[in-house]
């Protein structure tokens, strides 16, 4: 993205973690074009990044190439339909990060014939450490996927699905799966409190262990069976904790987890995302 202009519809958290990711990876700041409506934000936004912020959505999406939107999912209607005759003259690559909002409504908010990627980035894309789930529909070409890909790729791993409703399962694994592992980091750092620890030495070697964790999984061959296997002497104390864990039907809990994030996900589209 280093030598095209993209514009940013929303300088929240995740607009924010994209620029920085995109300064970290070489996009000059004065490519990068931020629509927001906030003028606090948009002063922050100056001071932090140096990039230009208007609460003038056309003057930022006016000359990019393609334009993020990375608005709350209720207002993306009202934000995108008043754009409709700048996008059909300039057609730049469209990527929403909004969770559950479907290509269909985008395209019909946007008019026809403009290309749209769906992108479900997650927070920790706000350290360059994210993982995003990408779709787009046939017609995107594969320079217009690849663009939306870069940008995605400075802060952190991304893959693409090929059917749009696997989104929501993504939404749900890896969209909403950090706060799963800060709730297990809490449960047990409470459950060693209980036990006997310190609050704040329980705290630090839970998050420790979380994300000395992370990183050991990411630097091997991804095989989570065998790593757990090595962890797990037989006889042992990991042993004793993994058995009471399927006892109570851990797999259960995730699965039921992971189907109510995505079944929210859907209702989310039908709410907002409906294309008229």
């Amino acid at each position: 993205m280093s030598n095209q202009h993209l514009a940013i519809l929303g300088g929240g958290n995740m607009g924010r973690g994209l620029i920085g990711g995109l300064l970290r990876s070489g996009t000059r700041p004065e490519r990068i074009f931020v629509g927001e409506s906030g003028e606090q934000a948009r002063e922050a936004l100056a001071a932090d990044f140096g990039v230009q912020a208007s609460a003038d959505n056309a003057a930022a999406v006016e000359p990019a190439s393609l334009v993020v939107v990375a608005v709350k999912p209720q207002v993306a209607e009202s934000v995108l339909a008043p754009l409709q005759p700048l996008l059909q003259r300039t057609r730049p690559v469209i990527v929403s990060v909004m969770a559950g909002i479907r290509v269909a409504a985008l395209e019909s908010w946007c008019g026809g014939g403009i290309p749209v990627v769906r992108a479900m980035p997650n927070r920790p894309a706000l350290v360059g450490a994210g993982a995003t789930g990408l779709f787009a529909p046939e017609h995107v070409s594969g320079p217009q996927r690849a663009a939306a890909e870069r940008v995605l790729q400075a802060v952190g791993e991304v893959v693409w699905v090929a059917i749009e409703d696997h989104l929501d399962v993504v939404t749900a694994l890896s969209g909403s799966g950090p706060a799963y592992f800060f709730l297990l980091a809490e449960l047990l750092t409470q459950a060693a409190v209980d036990l006997g620890l310190e609050p704040l030495v329980a705290r630090r070697l839970a998050v420790a262990t979380l994300h000395g964790s992370g990183q050991l999984v990411h630097s091997s061959d991804g095989d989570l069976a065998r790593l757990r296997a090595e962890v797990t002497s037989k006889g042992g104390t990991t042993e004793a904790a993994i058995g009471s864990l399927q006892s109570a039907d851990l797999g259960g809990l995730i699965a039921q987890a992971l189907a109510a994030a995505t079944r929210r996900s859907r209702e989310l589209a039908a709410q907002f995302g409906v294309p008229r």
